[in-house]
């Protein structure tokens, strides 16, 4: 896994290379696996890493992509604006960044 990568697309391609290949979206209740259709909470989840890319011109482009695995060894990517668009990201999600990386 590299350390920084110039694109979102090339991050994911290359993450999904390195079988991070689920889709994972935030919603109220934590994350949803869309493609088990089921919701983790944030205790079943580790962010191993996060990427923050930053719109040259438009700060509307501000993306960050979380690169999870579950307690059961599923692992995907969540991506989120960042900044004035940002989703509601679980408060123990955001803790979780500061220890894991």
């Amino acid at each position: 896994m590299k350390n920084s990568y110039s694109s979102l697309s090339l991050a994911i391609q290359d993450l999904q290379r390195e079988g991070y290949t689920e889709d994972f979206n935030l919603c109220d209740a934590g994350v949803e696996h869309k493609h088990k259709n089921c919701i983790h909470s944030t205790t079943e989840l580790d962010v191993v890493k996060f990427y923050r890319f930053e719109g040259d011109s438009n700060p509307d482009d501000n993306t960050i992509l979380y690169v999870i695995e579950t307690s059961s060894g599923v692992k995907g990517l969540l991506v989120d604006a960042y900044g004035m668009y940002a989703g509601n990201v679980p408060r123990d999600l955001i803790k979780k960044l500061n220890i894991v990386r």
